[in-house]
C-alpha cells in the first residue's frame, strides 16, 4: 500500500482552526514533517472569527492577575455543571495539560496570552466557580508581520468591524462613540483611526488584530516559524486504511487528487459539522431556521472520514452545539447578513426578550448559550429583542451600531421593528398588544427596584459584568419608556458544534469497541466536546481545542513509523 502514495509525510492535519495548528505546531516543534491542509482559501477555521477566548483553569497568567485559582475548585465547577455527563480521564487530562500548553505556547511559539482581571464564569452561583482569571485572551498581534501570509488569514466577520475593516474591542468602541466627551477618548480614537488609514494604505482592512483573529494570526505565524507546510483549498477525500490502521487520507485540490501517506497518523480539526444542513437536521431542534456563525466550509467532513474508519459520533451530550441567538438582514440580492447576539447588548439596561406570544421567557443576561437553551425549551423560536430609542442609541442593538443618528436604513431593510408606541410595535412584531405592555410594565418596575422577580436579569456576578456599571440601582435593569420603540427578530443559532468524534484523554479517536483507531487523533470541533454540550464560561471551545491539539501533537511525536522513511515509497 506504501508505495502507491504521491508523497508521505510524518503527519497531515486536516484543518486549520486553532486545534489544528495546535496540533501541527507542536508536532513540528517535535521534529515531524507536518503537512496541514485547509478547505477553504483561508487559514483560520471559525477560531478567526471569534472572540478569540481560551477557558484554562490554573494557567500561569491566573496569579499574576489576582486569583488563584486551583484544578479542585476547577473540577468542583465542572461536576456541577456537568453533571453526570462529564468524563472524568477526559476533564483530567484537559485540566493537567492546559496550564503547560499556554507555557509551551509562550516559551515557543509567537502566541501571547492576556489574563482577564475580572471574567466571571457563567454559572457564579455554583461552586468552585471562578470570578476572573480562567479565561485568557490573544495578546493583539500586527498582521504586518505575517508579511504575504496577511492575505491568507480568514478576516473577521464584518459586523465586529468599522469604518469597512478596522477590528474594535469593547473599550475602542466606548472610545469611538464618546470621542467627544474626554481627552482620553479623543487620543485613543485618533490613534486608532491614524493607523487604520495607514494599514489601508496596503490592505483592504486593518491590520490590527483583536481576538480570535489575533489568535489565528499568531498561531499562523507560528506554524509558518515551525516549518509545517500549510496547503489551502485543499479538502480531505478518503481515509487510507492499513491493516486496521490510517496510514494516509486522499487530498482534493487544484492540482488534482493526490494520495498522501502518514508515517505517525492523521489529525482531524476540520471545525465540526456547522454547515452541514443533513447533520443539523439530525442532531438539533428547529434546524430549519437555525443560523450558524461558522464558516461555510464546516461540513462535518473530519466526523465523517473518522466514521469511516470506525469511529464513534457521541449521542449523549446535554445540546449538540454551543447556541448563540442570531438576528438577520437579509439584503435586496437575497443574500444574508447575521449577526450573533453574544456579549453586545442583552445584558444592558433597558431590553427585554419576548416570545411569539409577547411574553418574556428568559433572564436576557444569561449565557448566549443559555439564551438559545431557553427559546428551545419555551418554543420561543423566533424570539425579540424590544428596547426604547434611548437604548438604541446608547447600546445599539444587533448591527446597529450605538450612537447612530438615525436607525431609518435598518427599518426599512426589515431588519429593525420600530412603533411610535408599544402598541403599534406590538402589530409590527405580531404579538399579543396586551402581553408586550405587561413584559415591558414589569422590567419598568423591576428598573425601579433593581430586582426582577420574574426572571433575576441582573441577579448574577456575569449578569452584572456584562451590564452597564454606571446604571443604577442594577447594571442589568432599565425602562423601557422612551418613544419610538424597536425590535429586532433573533434565530437559534451556533457558533460551532459540540457533538463530535468519542476520543480518549490522548486526542485518540476510539472506536465503537472503544479501543483507539491506530494513527488517527481528533481535536477541536471533530473531537466531542469535553463540556458535553454545557458551556461553564467564555473560551470552553478554544482552551480545550489548542489543549487536546497540544497533546495530540505530542502523543504523534511518541508515534512508531507505520510507513517506510524510503524514497522508493514515492510514486
Amino acid at each position: 500500500m506504501s508505495e502507491g502514495f504521491d508523497e508521505i509525510r510524518d503527519v497531515v492535519v486536516i484543518g486549520s482552526g486553532a486545534g489544528g495548528m495546535s496540533a501541527a505546531i507542536t508536532a513540528a516543534k517535535a521534529g515531524l514533517d507536518v503537512l496541514l491542509i485547509e478547505k477553504s482559501e483561508y487559514v483560520g477555521g471559525s477560531t478567526a472569527v471569534s472572540g478569540g477566548a481560551m477557558w484554562v483553569p490554573e494557567n500561569p497568567h491566573a496569579a499574576k492577575a489576582g486569583h488563584a485559582d486551583t484544578r479542585e475548585a476547577a473540577m468542583t465547577y465542572l461536576e456541577a455543571v456537568l453533571g453526570n455527563r462529564l468524563r472524568p480521564d477526559m476533564m483530567r487530562a484537559f485540566l493537567d495539560n492546559g496550564p503547560e500548553m499556554v507555557r509551551f505556547f509562550e516559551r515557543e511559539t509567537a502566541l501571547k496570552f492576556e489574563a482577564r482581571a475580572y471574567s466571571p464564569d457563567y454559572q457564579p452561583e455554583q461552586p468552585g466557580a471562578s470570578r476572573g482569571g480562567r479565561t485568557i485572551d490573544p495578546a493583539p498581534y500586527d498582521g504586518n508581520e505575517l508579511g504575504a501570509d496577511f492575505a491568507l488569514l480568514r478576516p473577521p466577520l464584518k459586523e465586529f468591524t468599522v469604518l469597512g475593516g478596522m477590528m474594535v474591542n469593547r473599550k475602542d468602541i466606548d472610545a469611538l462613540v464618546g470621542r467627544f466627551r474626554s481627552l482620553a477618548n479623543f487620543r485613543r480614537s485618533a490613534k486608532l483611526l491614524i493607523q487604520y488609514g495607514l494599514d489601508r494604505l496596503r490592505h483592504p482592512r486593518g491590520a490590527r488584530l483583536l481576538m480570535g483573529n489575533a489568535l489565528a494570526g499568531r498561531l499562523l505565524k507560528s506554524a509558518r516559524q515551525a516549518g509545517v507546510d500549510i496547503r489551502t483549498q485543499a479538502s480531505a477525500g478518503e481515509l487510507v486504511l492499513e491493516d486496521r490502521s490510517v496510514v494516509g487520507v486522499t487530498v482534493d485540490a487544484a492540482q488534482g487528487k493526490r494520495r498522501i501517506g502518514a508515517r505517525r497518523g492523521i489529525v482531524l480539526a476540520s471545525g465540526g459539522f456547522p454547515a452541514n444542513a443533513a447533520m443539523r437536521g439530525e442532531h438539533m431542534p428547529h434546524a430549519e431556521v437555525h443560523r450558524s456563525m461558522a464558516p461555510k466550509t464546516d461540513t462535518g467532513d473530519g466526523i465523517n472520514l473518522g466514521l469511516s474508519a470506525g469511529g464513534a459520533l457521541c449521542d449523549d451530550n446535554l445540546g449538540a452545539a454551543f447556541w448563540t441567538p442570531v438576528s438577520v438582514l437579509k439584503k435586496p440580492d437575497g443574500s444574508e447578513v447575521q449577526f450573533p447576539h453574544l456579549i453586545l447588548d442583552r445584558a444592558k439596561p433597558g431590553l427585554i426578550a419576548v416570545d411569539g406570544q409577547g411574553r418574556r421567557f428568559v433572564n436576557e443576561a444569561t449565557s448566549y448559550h443559555g439564551f438559545v437553551e431557553a427559546m428551545h425549551a419555551n418554543g420561543a423560536v423566533p424570539a425579540f429583542l424590544v428596547c426604547d430609542s434611548d437604548f438604541l442609541r446608547r447600546y445599539g442593538l444587533g448591527l446597529v451600531h450605538p450612537g447612530l443618528k438615525t436607525p431609518k436604513a435598518f427599518v426599512e431593510a426589515g431588519y429593525l421593528f420600530e412603533g411610535e408606541s408599544v402598541a403599534a410595535l406590538a402589530g409590527r412584531i405580531g404579538v399579543p398588544v396586551a402581553a408586550l405592555r405587561e413584559a415591558i410594565a414589569g422590567m419598568n418596575a423591576a428598573a425601579r427596584t433593581g430586582t426582577d422577580t420574574a426572571f433575576g436579569k441582573g441577579s448574577s456576578e456575569y449578569n452584572r459584568y456584562l451590564g452597564d456599571p454606571n446604571h443604577k440601582p442594577n447594571a442589568c435593569l432599565g425602562p423601557i419608556e422612551t418613544a419610538p420603540f424597536y425590535a429586532v427578530k433573533v434565530w437559534p443559532g451556533d457558533i460551532g458544534t459540540a457533538t463530535g468524534l468519542t476520543c480518549d484523554p490522548q486526542a485518540r479517536v476510539l472506536g465503537r469497541d472503544e479501543q483507539p483507531v491506530a494513527g488517527l487523533y481528533a481535536c477541536g470541533n471533530d473531537m466531542n466536546s469535553i463540556m458535553a454540550g454545557a458551556y461553564p464560561g467564555a473560551g470552553i471551545t478554544l482552551g480545550p481545542a489548542l489543549t487536546f491539539g497540544f497533546i495530540a501533537g505530542r502523543a504523534l511525536a511518541a508515534e512508531p513509523d507505520r510507513l517506510p522513511r524510503r524514497e522508493e515509497a514515492f510514486r
